[in-house]
């Protein structure tokens, strides 16, 4: 497991920048909004309403699925 619920919002999405379609599809869209610079991912979760594990299976999963092309320093 890469990420966990502990981890701020905009350093997951800016070292792993495929998360950002998962957490859109949890309806968390506001990725730039000023919460999402404080909050870590289970404050944002829970103020959702949002299966808090459910949403780290699915990030860890967009993490090791890699990007491709290396933007993420992923390895892939």
């Amino acid at each position: 497991m890469v990420i966990d619920k502990s981890m701020s919002i905009v350093d997951v999405v800016q070292k792993y920048p495929k998360t950002v379609e998962v957490f859109r599809s949890y309806g968390m869209g506001c990725l730039g909004c000023a919460a999402a610079r404080f909050e870590n991912i289970e404050q944002g979760a829970t103020a959702h309403g949002i299966d808090v594990e459910a949403l780290i299976a699915d990030l860890n999963k967009a993490t090791s699925e890699g990007c491709g092309g290396g933007c993420c320093n992923c390895g892939s």
